[in-house]
């Protein structure tokens, strides 16, 4: 079976009008499923934890809702929390679309179907982004937030913390994982 494969400006022209938002990757388009109760929960948290803690900051934080464009993956996608500490960059196009371009931190909240892609492909597409600094995997199914930290050498350093009493740097703030998890059902 052949893929119809859109040029990036069909692709933002399509988006614009986009009832449900889409991925794009090198022609083709991913549509996104929705996401679920501990998915939001979680992400609403963060945004709330983040949002208090960088209110005097210069940085920025940003819902799902805010499209990012990694050029050297020909890649356009939403993550689900994105912080931008520097003046945030905004590519210029023809559709009033706004696709940041200066990302420092990207977090994404794990699910089954993501989880692969998010660790693999997605985060080797993110690290071609000169300003991205930190990438920051939060799992639904149990208590565990992994940050990874750009080094001066360009490698990746690896912290997890796995303990509710525990704190997570994530940028400039300190989140103690029990807010991060805040008024979570496990099952």
């Amino acid at each position: 079976m052949l893929k119809t494969l859109i040029s990036e400006t069909e692709y933002l022209a399509q988006e614009k009008n986009a009832t449900l938002k889409s991925e794009y990757l090198d022609g083709e388009v991913v549509a996104m499923a929705g996401a679920q109760e501990a998915h939001n929960l979680i992400v609403a948290n963060l945004i709330i934890e983040l949002g208090n803690c960088l209110k005097k900051h210069k940085c920025r934080v940003y819902p799902s809702d805010f499209l990012l464009h990694i050029p050297q993956c020909n890649k356009y996608t939403y993550p689900d929390i994105i912080i931008a500490c520097e003046s945030p960059i905004f590519e210029k196009n023809d559709f009033g679309i706004d696709v940041l371009a200066n990302p420092t931190v990207i977090i994404e909240v794990l699910s089954d179907s993501t989880e692969a892609y998010d660790r693999g492909k997605k985060f080797n597409c993110y690290k071609n982004l000169p300003s991205f600094k930190q990438y920051v995997l939060v799992a639904t199914d149990e208590i565990l937030v992994e940050t990874y930290e750009r080094a001066a050498d360009d490698k990746w350093l690896l912290t997890s913390e796995t303990k509710p009493e525990k704190t997570i740097k994530i940028g400039d703030c300190e989140i103690l994982l029990e807010d991060i998890y805040n008024k979570m059902i496990w099952q």
